[in-house]
């Protein structure tokens, strides 16, 4: 009798704003953020980083950042 095991939850936040300026990860309006969501996994999240990209490449200032949550939950895990 095999049992299996749910994958470990590998939380991803995806987000963007427009920077300050380009030396630096300061947004110039915290209002204005673009929380795009939080994904399952690295792969979903990549595609959404990916698309968000590719919609703001005429803007030199706008940046997308992947966050990797459950390293944030779980400090100590794997």
């Amino acid at each position: 009798m095999t049992t299996e095991q749910e994958p470990k939850q590998r939380l991803h936040l995806v987000f963007g704003g427009e920077l300050k300026n380009l030396d630096s990860v300061d947004f110039k309006n915290l209002d204005a953020l673009d929380i795009v969501g939080i994904f399952p996994d690295y792969a979903s999240a990549m595609s959404a980083w990916r698309s968000k990209a590719q919609q703001t490449v005429d803007n030199a200032a706008m940046r997308y950042f992947i966050v990797h949550m459950h390293r944030l939950l779980d400090p100590d895990g794997d």
